[in-house]
C-alpha cells in the first residue's frame, strides 16, 4: 500500500450510519478499515461497494473488548503505518421505560457500548496520531440530538450522548497541541434500522405517541464526509443533521 494513503476506521460499519458514512469516506479517496461485531455484515458492506471493495478491510471487533480494540488499531496500522481517521460510531438503543424500572445491566450494556466503546477506541487513536510522523488526526464521534434534548424513558441512551458530548471535547481540547482535531455530529432521525423507528410512533414529552417524519441516511453520511475532508487546521466541534419536520425544537 502507498504511504500516502489516508486510512479510516469506523466502528459500526456493518450498518445504517456507519455503513452508508463508509462508503462516502471511499468518494474521498480514503482507505476504510471497517469495524463491527458482525462479519457477515461487514462483508455486505464490502460488497456494496463494488469495484472499490478493494480499498476496503473488515476487521471484527467487539468496542468494548480493550484487547479486540487493540488488535483492530494494529491491523489498521499495518495497511500505511498511521490513522489518519477515526469515525466512533458504533452505539446501540436500551428498552424504553421509566427510569427507575431499567435493569443495571441494560444500563451497563449501553454505556460498555456507546461510551466506553468509544473512548477505547479513541485512546488508541490519540496514542497513534500523536506518535506517527506527519503527527495528527481526525476523531469523529456519532451522537445524538438526544445529547441536547433528551426523549422521555431513555435514560441510559441520553446519558450515554451527554458522556460522548463530553469525551469529544476534551479530546478536542487535548489533541489540540498535537494536531488531532475532533468533532460530534449529531444526528435526529435518519431513517436506519435504529432511529427509523421514530415514523411509526415516539412518545412525546406530553405523554402522547406521535410518528415523527425521518431523513435518509445518506444525508448523514454526506455530513460526516465534510467532516473528515477538512484540513486539520479546521474542525467542526459539533453538528446537528436532523429530519426537518422533527420535533426536536421546541420539545417538551
Amino acid at each position: 500500500m502507498d504511504s500516502g494513503v489516508k486510512i479510516a476506521i469506523v466502528t459500526g460499519a456493518g450498518s445504517g450510519v456507519g455503513r452508508h458514512s463508509a462508503l462516502a469516506l471511499l468518494d474521498l479517496n480514503f482507505h476504510v478499515v471497517l469495524a463491527g461485531r458482525r462479519p457477515d455484515a461487514l462483508a455486505e458492506t464490502v460488497a456494496l461497494a463494488g469495484e472499490r471493495g478493494d480499498r476496503m478491510q473488515a476487521v471484527t471487533t467487539d468496542v468494548c473488548d480493550p484487547e479486540s480494540v487493540k488488535s483492530l488499531f494494529r491491523a489498521a496500522a499495518t495497511i500505511a503505518g498511521r490513522i489518519d481517521l477515526l469515525f466512533n460510531n458504533a452505539g446501540i438503543g436500551a428498552p424504553v421505560g421509566p427510569l427507575e424500572e431499567l435493569s443495571l445491566s441494560d444500563w451497563q450494556r449501553v454505556l460498555d457500548v456507546n461510551l466506553t466503546g468509544a473512548f477505547l477506541c479513541t485512546q488508541e487513536a490519540m496514542r497513534l496520531m500523536k506518535a506517527q510522523d506527519p503527527q495528527g488526526g481526525r476523531i469523529i464521534n456519532n451522537g445524538s440530538v438526544s445529547a441536547q434534548v433528551p426523549r422521555p424513558q431513555a435514560v441510559a441512551y441520553t446519558a450515554s450522548k451527554c458522556g460522548l458530548t463530553g469525551l469529544t471535547e476534551t479530546t478536542s481540547l487535548e489533541g489540540r497541541g498535537h494536531n488531532i482535531a475532533c468533532g460530534q455530529i449529531d444526528i435526529g432521525n435518519a431513517d436506519t434500522a435504529m432511529g427509523g423507528r421514530v415514523a411509526s410512533g415516539m412518545l412525546q414529552a406530553n405523554g402522547s405517541t406521535c410518528p415523527e417524519p425521518t431523513m435518509h441516511v445518506e444525508n448523514v453520511a454526506r455530513a460526516v464526509a465534510y467532516m473528515a475532508s477538512l484540513p486539520l487546521d479546521a474542525n467542526v466541534l459539533s453538528l446537528t443533521v436532523m429530519a426537518t419536520g422533527m420535533p426536536l425544537v421546541g420539545r417538551g
